[in-house]
C-alpha cells in the first residue's frame, strides 16, 4: 500500500524544504529524514563509481564508528543489502543475520536494514539505507516514504567520481571514513564547488580538501594527513581569529551544525563557514561573502545615507517651519542641507525689480559677495538663466563653469569654489530669486541627488518667502515703536537722565512700554513710565495716545493722583478689554522729594547714596482701566545725587523668573553698576559725564537681566534718572500780608534777593511781574499769600494764596480800566502758568537768567 495522506503531505513538505540542496548536504538531509520517517536507529548511503567500483559509503546518520566503518567499501555483486538493492533495482530488506549471514557485514544483533536504490532516469546510482529495529520490515507506508525521499534525491546527485587511487587513499587512513569519501563519486563535485570545502577526523587530521580550501589551508600534498592546528599555527590563524578554534571543537562535541563569518588572515578576505558534524568528523564549507559584505556594506551606506538625508529633511522642515528672520532660514539651510551634500557655501539671492540683492549666505568671502550684490538681472549668468527659465542648473565643474559663462571665468576663484547647483526659488508660480549650494571640490550630483535638492528648492523658497516679509514687517514695526517713543530725553538741571528701550526678540508684534520724562513748572519734573498690556498696532497706538494724554495733563500740572484717574478714565474709554500699567512721579527739587502714584506698574527703585537699593511704595493700585480711584500717592526723599529707577515688568518677569525674583535681579544689578565706575565717570564735563554714567548703567542692567542672545516674549523700557536739589540759599520764600501793602512788601523782597543773587538787571521786570501777581491774587483770591523766589537756570517767581480759581487772560476794551494784568505777564515772562496745590494754586512765571 502507498503511504496515507498525512505522511505524504509531511514528505512534500521535506522535500520542498530541501529543494536547494545537492550533493554530501542533500544527502545527509535525506538520511536524516529517512530514518525518522521509519523510526530507525540510524541510516547510511552508498554511491556506485564508474565501472566495476564497489560501493562507498559517503554519507552516515546515528551509527557508531564500529558499525559504520565495516560498510565504508561493499562489493557491488555482494550480498549485502545495499549491494541487492543496486543490483535489482529495487528495495531489500534483510533481518541481522551475524556477520557472514547474507546480509553482509555484521549489524547490531535483533535489527534490520532497509535498503532503497536511488535511481536516475539513466541507472541505478547507489542505496539508501535504514537500520530499524526490531528486527521487522517496517510498514508499508514507512517503506513508501523512504521509496520517495530516495526517489526525490537521486536525480539531484552528481554522478561519475574521479577515477582515483583508491588503495593509496585507503592505505593513508584505514580508518578516516572522510578519506573514502574523497574517491566516492561526490569528490569531483566537492572538488570543483566554488566555496571551500575540507574535511577533518575525529583526530582533526585534514582528510580532504578541495581546490578553494587549498587556497585557505595549503595545498593538499602539505595539509592532508596533518592535524587541522598544524594548519592554523603555520597560517597564524590563532593570532587573528583567537577564538576560532575553540568554536571547531564546541561544534564537533554538540554534533550540531554552525556557521559563522571570519575573516581569513592569509588573504583578509571574509568567509561564511559552516561547521557540519560528521560520524567520526567534521566537515567545513567555506564560502567567500567577500563581495556580498562589501555590496551589503555599500547598500548600509547608502541606506544610513538616505536615512541621514530624509532625517536631515525633516529637520529642516520643522526649522523652516519654526524660522523667522532671513538669517534664521539662511542658518536652518546651511546646517541641515550643506552636511549631508558635502557642499561648503550656500547663498540666496533675491530679486528686487531688475537687481540681484543677496539675502543671506554661508561659506562665501565677504569681498566676493560684495562684488556680486546688486548685480543686474540682465545680464547673463546662472541666477539669471535661471530665472528666466524656472529650471535648477547644476554645473559640476570650473571648465563647465567657465565654458557656460565665460565673460564670468573669474567668479569661481574669488568665489573659492569649484561646484555648483543653483536652484529656482519659486513661490505661488512667482520666482523670487535662486538659492546656490556650492562645493569646494568638482562634484557631480546623481540624479536622486538633484532631485532632492529640486524638491528642497520649493520648502526653501516657501521659507525665504515668508522670512522676506516677516523682516519687513518687523522693521516697520520696530521704526513704528521707536517713532511713540521720545527722540531725545530734555537736558534739565534738577535731573540727568538715560533711557533704554528693548523689543520683544519673539513675534514682529509691536509692545506698549512706553516712557518719558516732562519738565513741569517751579523746576520739578515728571518722570513717567508705562505699559500697555499686549502687542500690536492697535496697543501701539493706544501707547501713543495715552502718552499724548500724560503730556497734556502734565501741562495742567496735575498732581500724580488726579492724573492717574483722569487718565484711567480715558482707558476705560478706550474699551472693556484695553488695560495699561503707569507710574507717574514729581520731582521737586526745591525741597528733594518725589511723589508719585502707581497703576499697576512695578515700584521704583530707589539708590540712595552709600545705601542698598530699595523699592518704593507698596503694593500698586490696580491697572488703568481696571482700577477705581483714588490712587494711592507716596512720598520719598531723595538725597542729592540718588538714582530713581523706572522700569517694565518685560525687564524683570518672563516664563522663566517671576517678578519677585526679577525685581530682587535688578536690584542686584543696580547696586554693582553704582558700585563701579565707568572709564569716563572720573572726567565729568558739565552734564556729559554723568549722563554717559547713566548710559553706562544702563548698558549694564540690560546686560544683567537681559543677555544680548536671550529669547525674550515681552519688550522692556528702563528709565534711570539722577536727582539734583536746589541749594538751600539758591530758594528764598515769604509770607505776604492780605492788604494793598503786600504788593509792596513783594517788590522789596524780589529787590533785595536778587541782589544778594548778584541777577539785579531783572530787578525791573522781576518787580513789575511780582506785582501783577499780587494784585490779581488778592483782588481774585484769598489767603494766606505767599511769595517763592527760585534761583535755578531761570529766575522763577511764585505767588500763592488759597483760592481755586483759575486765572485767566481777559482781552479788554480801550475803555475798560483793568484787565491787562496777565497780559503784562504773559509779554514780560518767558513762561507763565498755574498750578494747584494742597492748600490753593501757586500763579508762577520764569525769566531767563542774564
Amino acid at each position: 500500500m502507498g503511504m496515507d495522506e498525512a505522511i505524504a503531505a509531511r514528505i512534500r513538505m521535506i522535500t520542498e524544504a530541501g529543494d536547494g540542496l545537492s550533493g554530501p548536504d542533500l544527502l545527509g538531509y535525506v538520511l536524516d529524514h529517512a530514518v525518522t520517517e521509519t523510526g530507525g536507529l540510524g541510516g547510511m548511503a552508498h554511491l556506485r563509481g564508474p565501472g566495476t567500483r564497489p560501493l562507498l559509503l559517503t554519507a552516515v546518520h546515528g551509527l557508531i564508528r564500529t558499525v559504520a566503518r565495516d560498510w565504508v567499501e561493499l562489493d557491488a555483486a555482494g550480498a549485502g543489502a545495499p549491494a541487492r538493492a543496486v543490483a535489482r533495482g529495487a528495495p531489500v530488506w534483510a533481518p541481522a543475520l551475524g556477520a557472514g549471514g547474507g546480509t553482509g557485514p555484521a549489524l547490531p544483533a535483533g535489527s534490520g536494514l532497509l535498503a532503497v536504490p536511488l535511481i536516475t532516469p539513466e541507472k541505478v546510482i547507489g542505496a539508501l539505507s535504514v537500520l530499524t529495529a526490531p528486527a521487522e520490515r517496517p510498514a508499508p507506508e514507512r517503506q513508501a516514504a523512504v521509496e520517495a525521499l530516495a526517489a526525490w534525491a537521486a536525480p539531484r546527485l552528481p554522478e561519475d567520481p574521479p577515477d582515483q587511487d583508491r588503495d593509496q587513499d585507503r592505505d593513508r587512513d584505514r580508518d578516516a571514513i572522510g578519506t573514502l569519501m574523497a574517491n566516492d563519486q561526490v569528490s569531483r563535485a566537492l572538488w570543483h564547488m566554488s566555496d571551500a570545502f575540507f574535511a577533518v577526523d575525529s583526530g582533526w587530521r585534514v582528510t580532504f580538501v578541495n581546490g578553494e580550501a587549498e587556497r585557505l589551508l595549503g595545498a593538499a600534498r602539505t595539509t592532508l594527513g596533518r592535524t587541522l592546528w598544524d594548519a592554523f599555527t603555520r597560517l597564524r590563524v590563532d593570532e587573528a581569529e583567537p577564538g576560532l578554534r575553540s568554536r571547531y571543537r564546541r561544534a564537533a562535541e554538540s554534533g550540531t551544525p554552525v556557521g559563522f563569518e571570519v575573516r581569513w588572515p592569509t588573504d583578509q578576505r571574509w568567509y561564511y563557514m559552516r561547521l557540519v558534524p560528521v560520524p567520526n568528523g567534521l566537515t567545513v564549507y567555506a564560502a567567500d561573502i567577500t563581495g556580498t559584505r562589501a555590496r551589503e556594506a555599500e547598500r548600509a551606506a547608502a541606506e544610513r545615507a538616505a536615512a541621514e538625508r530624509n532625517a536631515r529633511i525633516g529637520e529642516l522642515t520643522d526649522a523652516l517651519a519654526q524660522a523667522l528672520t532671513m538669517r534664521d532660514v539662511v542658518n536652518a539651510i546651511a546646517d541641515r542641507v550643506l552636511p549631508p551634500f558635502g557642499a561648503s557655501g550656500m547663498v540666496v539671492q533675491l530679486i528686487e525689480g531688475s537687481v540681484i540683492r543677496i539675502a543671506g549666505a554661508v561659506g562665501y568671502p565677504q569681498p566676493f559677495l560684495e562684488s556680486i550684490d546688486g548685480a543686474s538681472i540682465h545680464d547673463v549668468s546662472p541666477v539669471s538663466e535661471v530665472y528666466r527659465t524656472g529650471a535648477p542648473a547644476f554645473v559640476e565643474s570650473v571648465e563647465a563653469y567657465t565654458a557656460r559663462y565665460p565673460r564670468m571665468s573669474g567668479r569661481p576663484a574669488a568665489a573659492q569654489k569649484q561646484a555648483w547647483a543653483f536652484l529656482p526659488l519659486i513661490v505661488s508660480g512667482r520666482n523670487i530669486g535662486c538659492a546656490v549650494i556650492a562645493f569646494a571640490e568638482p562634484r557631480r550630483l546623481d540624479a536622486e541627488e538633484r532631485a532632492l535638492l529640486t524638491a528642497l528648492s520649493g520648502l526653501m523658497g516657501q521659507a525665504i518667502e515668508r522670512a522676506r516679509l516677516y523682516d519687513m514687517e518687523h522693521t516697520r514695526a520696530k521704526e513704528l515703536q521707536r517713532g511713540l517713543l521720545p527722540r531725545a530725553l530734555p537736558s534739565l538741571p534738577s535731573v540727568t537722565t538715560a533711557a533704554r528701550y528693548l523689543p520683544a526678540s519673539e513675534g514682529i508684534d509691536v509692545g506698549g512700554d512706553w516712557y518719558d520724562v516732562i519738565p513741569l513748572s517751579g523746576a520739578r519734573v515728571a518722570l513717567v513710565i508705562g505699559d500697555v498690556m499686549g502687542h500690536g498696532l492697535s496697543e501701539a497706538a493706544t501707547m501713543g495716545r495715552l502718552r499724548t494724554a500724560v503730556n497734556t495733563l502734565a501741562e495742567l500740572e496735575f498732581p500724580p493722583a488726579e492724573l492717574l484717574t483722569r487718565l484711567n478714565d480715558l482707558v476705560s474709554d478706550l474699551g472693556d478689554n484695553l488695560y495699561a500699567t503707569c507710574l507717574y512721579a514729581v520731582y521737586d527739587p526745591a525741597n528733594a522729594t518725589c511723589v508719585f502714584a502707581s497703576a499697576g506698574h512695578p515700584p521704583p527703585a530707589v539708590v540712595r547714596p552709600g545705601q542698598p537699593v530699595r523699592f518704593a511704595g507698596g503694593a500698586p493700585d490696580p491697572p488703568l482701566g481696571a482700577a477705581r480711584p483714588p490712587f494711592e500717592t507716596t512720598e520719598v526723599t531723595l538725597e542729592e545725587g540718588s538714582l530713581l529707577v523706572l522700569y517694565t515688568d518685560g525687564l524683570v518677569e518672563s516664563v522663566a523668573r517671576d517678578i519677585d525674583r526679577g525685581m530682587r535681579h535688578l536690584a542686584s544689578a543696580l547696586s554693582s553698576a553704582a558700585r563701579t565706575p565707568g572709564p569716563g565717570d572720573a572726567l565729568r564735563d558739565g552734564d556729559r559725564g554723568e549722563h554717559a554714567s547713566l548710559e553706562r548703567l544702563c548698558d549694564e542692567v540690560l546686560a544683567e537681566l537681559l543677555p544680548e542672545k536671550q529669547l525674550t516674549a515681552d519688550d522692556a523700557a528702563l528709565l534711570v534718572a539722577r536727582t539734583h536739589a536746589l541749594a538751600s540759599d539758591h530758594v528764598a520764600a515769604w509770607p505776604l500780608s492780605e492788604g494793598p501793602t503786600a504788593a509792596g512788601e513783594a517788590r522789596d523782597h524780589v529787590r533785595d534777593q536778587l541782589t544778594r543773587w548778584e541777577l539785579a538787571p531783572l530787578t525791573p521786570i522781576a518787580e513789575l511781574l511780582v506785582s501783577e501777581l499780587v494784585a490779581n491774587a488778592i483782588r481774585h483770591g484769598r489767603g494766606p499769600f505767599g511769595l517763592r523766589l527760585l534761583h535755578s537756570e531761570e529766575l522763577i517767581c511764585e505767588v500763592t494764596d488759597g483760592s481755586l480759581t483759575t486765572p485767566r487772560i481777559r482781552h479788554a476794551s480801550e475803555t475798560d480800566e483793568g484787565g491787562r494784568g496777565l497780559q503784562l505777564v504773559s509779554a514780560l515772562s518767558q513762561r507763565w502758568g498755574t498750578r494747584y496745590t494742597s492748600t490753593g494754586k501757586c500763579i508762577w512765571t520764569a525769566q531767563p537768567l542774564p
